[in-house]
């Protein structure tokens, strides 16, 4: 790129003017870093900050080839089975592991029940599925991992901002070493982007920081106002195992409602009814489950299989991660949790 056009981009980086876009083999990696830096001066990034999260940073080939082979949305019919995907994720390690952080943390998370409204064992579910209870929470450099996805151009607007938002976070005093993670950008006990960090992250033990990194209670009072946020309905279950009669007609109920992101995991629902309705069609829970509450049908692996009513909390877990095999894992973990 020559340096003119260079100049007008970053010109209009800094007064905040749109400016078009630039794709990965437009400029080197340095090149495209400095635009980045001067945006996020522009947006009152400390230099110290700047200089140490990005000092010898170089693009990271592996993040380049992990981003390209991600699957885009799939147009195969069908489903794999629900079934061994629980067997895999809802196991022994993670239900003893979960079952002694959530005694462990008693104290901690019946305290962010009351403030959040959400039940300690699903915020241990999230916590066990995203990084094995704290074991498993990623050893990229973040900044690398960011600036890369931000230079090769595939998700630009979205890596590019949350490059920014890591600087944002880094500005408030935490090191580069700390700051590791996925290769996506995600980091932490609950795997927050740096986005969702500076808006949810949250002091869990009153010492004035919210630490996701290294303080558990700091990570776990995040993920309970992750879900508040998100519009968890307190009271209210995820779901509830039900019986459906034989030769019951699932597909008839099926919504016809086109869900704008993540389709494939809507479609497979069924339209909202009350639990009395429900019953009155002889789909009947297998818990409590109060007369009004608006449910979808949901039977996975086909007719004779298990079935469950899902109510609107299930839809929080999916804004969490938008699967469903990972929502119900969720949901039932947090069920043997507290069994």
């Amino acid at each position: 790129m020559s340096l003119r056009k260079l100049l007008l981009v970053a010109s209009a980086t800094l007064l905040g003017l749109p400016a078009a876009p630039i794709a990965a083999q437009d400029m080197s990696f340095d090149a495209y870093l400095q635009l980045l830096m001067a945006r996020a001066r522009a947006e009152g990034v400390s230099e110290a900050t700047l200089m140490r999260m990005t000092a010898g940073l170089t693009p990271n080939q592996r993040v380049i080839e992990l981003d390209r082979t991600q699957p885009g949305s799939s147009s195969t019919p069908g489903y794999p089975p629900l079934a061994p995907y629980i067997s895999r994720h809802v196991d022994n390690a993670r239900i003893s592991g979960g079952r002694r952080n959530f005694a462990n943390y008693r104290g901690a998370l019946a305290a962010f029940e009351r403030e959040y409204g959400v039940p300690g064992e699903i915020v241990t579910a999230i916590w066990g599925h995203e990084t094995a209870y704290g074991s498993v929470k990623g050893s990229f450099d973040l900044s690398q991992a960011l600036a890369t996805l931000a230079w090769e151009g595939r998700r630009r607007d979205l890596f590019s901002s949350e490059w920014i938002d890591l600087m944002k976070v880094a500005d408030k005093g935490y090191s580069r070493s700390e700051l590791k993670g996925s290769w996506a950008g995600a980091f932490g006990h609950p795997q927050f982007l740096p986005s969702v960090y500076l808006r949810l992250a949250n002091d869990g033990d009153g010492d004035g920081r919210a630490d996701i990194m290294n303080n558990e209670r700091d990570a776990l009072a995040s993920i309970a106002r992750y879900f508040q946020d998100a519009g968890w309905r307190a009271g209210q279950p995820w779901g509830v195992r039900a019986y459906v009669p034989s030769g019951f007609d699932v597909d008839r109920y099926r919504t016809k409602i086109v869900a704008p992101v993540c389709p494939r995991v809507h479609e497979r629902h069924s339209v909202y009814k009350t639990a009395a309705e429900w019953r009155a069609l002889g789909v009947q829970p297998q818990r409590p489950l109060a007369d009004d509450t608006l449910a979808t049908l949901f039977q996975p692996d086909g007719p004779g299989t298990p079935a469950w009513l899902l109510t609107s909390n299930y839809r929080v877990i999916l804004e969490y991660n938008c699967s469903n095999y990972y929502a119900m894992s969720v949901g039932l973990l947090a069920d043997e949790i507290v069994r």
